[in-house]
């Protein structure tokens, strides 16, 4: 090589390292640009968290509500007002790269939201729930038979209907918006902010000290998701566009109800310092059920496996589970939720919407201590 070929096979390389470095950074470029995310509700439980961790992840963010809930919430980002019955005209004339329809209850409802978005939005997010499921008396997953309503058009919920009415919201969104849906069936949603205190419960009676009522057994199985999990995992579908369904909550026997007793025992004692003490009185599910306990209400979290409910704590996760789904330990979820619920107001903290009263609680257990005399 002479010393004319030497210099052009140098500036021949120059020019190609500077045409990499350039695409490089314009690759780049591109992968930073934030995603462009709308939300339908985004100021409730599961919304707030979302919408909170977008913020965190440096999305651009449109929330799209009544406007009434938590309304003081997330002035930052863009807000847009109306009503999923009819109201959507706020939502006309922008583009986003994909909405979470957290607030989706009647099919009609998706079905307008989900018509009017698809030419302007390449993916559509749909929260159901595991409450889809036709029968929980066997280990349901993503293909077992969902619920059905001989009024698909009824627009009352009930405890009935709540879940097919969530399985015709899913065939809605599939079918404005086909090959580019996702839907993602949680199971009981749990954490900070939860305004149903189904969850929340256990810490917090805990954190009133004394025996405490436990239902059945300790290695009774649960299965819920904390609803930070549930936000990281519907965050990562949306940035990673996945497409599908997904039962979204804790592997069956991962949790049994002894590990969420336990850690709200322990959650009490490091944050309220109740005097006296938390103990768990292990109270068996026949006896319960003489008693008039009902499971699930009375005694949240839990379900005895008998029944029609035999399996409602082995539902699959494990489709999630491959595609990214984390759960963290138990103990966290109880300790960040009676840490919540210590700084609520005190109405809410002394009057919760899940569980016994302590009158009753204490009227069962004397019942129990006497039989067992």
């Amino acid at each position: 090589m002479n010393r004319r070929d030497f210099f052009h096979t140098l500036t021949a390389l120059a020019a190609t390292k500077v045409a990499v470095a350039a695409n490089t950074h314009h690759g780049a470029a591109r992968r930073r640009r934030p995603v462009r995310l709308l939300i339908l509700g985004g100021t409730r439980f599961l919304g707030r968290h979302l919408t909170q961790l977008a913020q965190e992840r440096g999305y651009s963010i449109t929330l799209f509500n009544r406007g009434k809930t938590n309304a003081d919430l997330f002035p930052e980002v863009e807000h847009l007002h109306g009503d999923r019955d009819g109201q959507l005209d706020s939502l006309k004339g922008h583009k986003w790269d994909a909405v979470i329809d957290d607030s989706g209850y009647f099919p009609r409802h998706v079905r307008l939201s989900a018509e009017l978005l698809s030419p302007s939005v390449g993916h559509y997010l749909f929260i159901s729930s595991i409450s889809v499921y036709a029968s929980l008396d066997k280990p349901a997953d993503e293909r077992s038979p969902v619920g059905k309503l001989k009024d698909e058009t009824v627009e009352t919920m009930t405890n009935e209907n709540y879940g097919p009415l969530k399985a015709l919201c899913e065939k809605a969104a599939e079918a404005a918006m086909p090959g580019r849906t996702t839907v993602v069936r949680p199971g009981l949603i749990v954490g900070p902010y939860d305004a149903t205190d189904r969850f929340t419960y256990w810490p917090a009676r805990a954190a009133r000290g004394g025996e405490m009522l436990a239902p059945g057994t300790p290695v009774d199985p649960i299965q819920f998701i904390d609803v930070r999990d549930l936000a990281d995992f519907v965050l990562n579908a949306v940035e990673k566009r996945i497409f599908g369904t997904f039962n979204t909550l804790s592997p069956p026997q991962m949790f049994q109800m002894g590990d969420l007793v336990n850690a709200s025992i322990n959650a009490a004692v490091e944050l309220a310092h109740p005097d006296p003490a938390p103990t768990a009185v292990w109270v068996p599910a026949d006896f319960l059920e003489k008693q008039k306990v009902a499971p699930w209400s009375d005694m949240p979290v839990w379900i005895p496996e008998k029944g029609e409910d035999a399996a409602a704590a082995q539902t699959s996760a494990a489709r999630a589970i491959k595609a990214g789904l984390t759960i963290r330990p138990i103990h966290t979820t109880v300790s960040d939720t009676l840490a919540w619920h210590l700084k609520r107001p005190d109405t809410e903290r002394e009057t919760l919407k899940a569980g016994m009263t302590a009158e009753r609680e204490q009227k069962v257990l004397s019942d129990w201590h006497e039989q067992k005399a």
